[in-house]
């Protein structure tokens, strides 16, 4: 559909976007977020929603406590993002992509608003959400952030319940060089009276979660300090249990404030999470001879579980094919790879996508050795054409990178 693929091409090309381009994009205001909505006729203010913030496991858990409303017969909005391959994978109801027609419906109609007052990719695609969900007449819907919390377009809502899974050291240079100073804007997502769940419990973030929720008279749990039964999912990854608990805290709070989620609803919503939602890129085991895994994976804290899990794997021999973008810091990405792998190093082809040399350089003073490729995919089917049927080929690095072999 040739009208939809240059909405699509106008939304990234004429319009600043953080994934895309970094700094330029990131709007310290939430001022053109509220114009917007008002302009949509507050379409936010139309349906329920769960808020969910966190450094890592925020879109985990946010499929999962989708598909578990699913299965427990709600009709469920999910705003998540980056996306993978289709831009429409940021705005699902009850699995399906927003229809190419409504995306074109609502930048035509929009267009003269969107560009007088300069809205940012993100903050249009969130108005976008907000509209569809609200023609759809969803019961509820989960709102992932994009960026922080405090200033992100989406904390315009006013939750049933506000989820914070963890915080860790990403996005540095627009959120603060400490967890303690991460976790004040992340906490920008607490409301006046609406509970909030914190997935991990951390010593240098568990006080300003608690004066926070005491300011806004918020009941506040810390996920790890409630007791659940064993429950598990069809996303594989042992650090899918700690994102588990957020949901199960999530699900107590819904349930305490009379949302009808019962326990089949619950297992089996948490078991068909692909199936419910079309999540990809975490754990995912996309061949098995030679082995290919790949995770979105991209800073300290989320490489060094997947490490941990790659750990408990066995192979003849590694292969990773790598790829990041420009504003990770490497000084404490790199030293969590392996120096046992055989690398193949490649930028993503995103303009932030660090320039392969770059990568290769630096790998090497971590004892990483690899050849340069042109592509992520020249990249990975070097490794494939490289490696035995008992060797396991790891993607990762970036979503970007995941996202051209997926």
């Amino acid at each position: 559909m040739e009208a939809y693929t240059k909405t699509v091409e106008w939304m990234f090309q004429q319009l600043p976007m953080y994934q895309r381009v970094g700094a330029q994009a990131f709007k310290k205001d939430l001022s053109r977020t509220i114009k917007l909505a008002k302009h949509l006729g507050n379409p936010h203010q139309k349906f329920q929603s769960v808020h969910i913030a966190g450094t890592n496991g925020k879109g985990s858990t946010s499929h999962m406590l989708a598909s578990v409303l699913q299965e427990s017969g709600y009709k469920v909005g999910l705003y998540t993002s980056p996306h993978l391959k289709d831009f429409r994978e940021r705005i699902k109801v009850n699995g399906k992509f927003i229809p190419k027609k409504n995306v074109v419906g609502f930048i035509n109609e929009n267009r003269d608003f969107l560009t007088e007052n300069e809205l940012s990719f993100f903050e249009m695609t969130v108005g976008m959400a907000f509209d569809h969900f609200a023609r759809e007449k969803v019961d509820i819907a989960v709102i992932e952030v994009g960026l922080g919390g405090r200033l992100d377009s989406t904390n315009i809502i006013t939750p049933e319940v506000s989820v914070i899974t963890n915080i860790g050291l990403d996005h540095t240079a627009f959120l603060g060089d400490t967890l303690a100073k991460i976790a004040s804007e992340k906490a920008g997502i607490i409301k006046d009276n609406i509970p909030v769940v914190i997935g991990e419990k951390q010593k240098e973030t568990t006080d300003i979660f608690t004066e926070k929720a005491k300011q806004h008279h918020s009941e506040i749990y810390f996920a790890e300090d409630l007791k659940f039964d064993k429950y598990h999912t069809d996303l594989k990854g042992d650090y899918q249990n700690k994102n588990i608990k957020s949901v199960l805290g999530a699900v107590k709070v819904l349930r305490k404030k009379g949302w009808e989620i019962p326990e089949d609803g619950l297992r089996n919503g948490l078991n068909s999470v692909k199936l419910h939602t079309s999540l990809q890129g975490r754990w995912d085991i996309l061949k098995e001879k030679p082995k290919v895994i790949c995770d979105t994976a991209h800073n300290t804290e989320g490489l060094s579980l997947v490490f941990k899990q790659l750990k408990k794997e066995k192979f003849q021999h590694l292969h990773i094919v790598l790829g990041v973008v420009n504003d990770k810091d490497l000084d404490k990405i790199l030293p969590l790879f392996p120096t046992s792998a055989i690398y193949y190093f490649s930028k993503p082809d995103v303009p932030r996508g660090l320039e392969t040399e770059i990568l290769q350089q630096k790998a090497a003073k971590f004892g990483l050795e690899g050849s340069l490729f042109d592509s992520v995919s020249e990249a990975y089917e070097a490794a494939l054409g490289t490696a035995l049927d008992e060797d396991l080929v790891f993607v990762g690095g970036s979503t970007f990178t995941v996202a051209e072999i997926i």
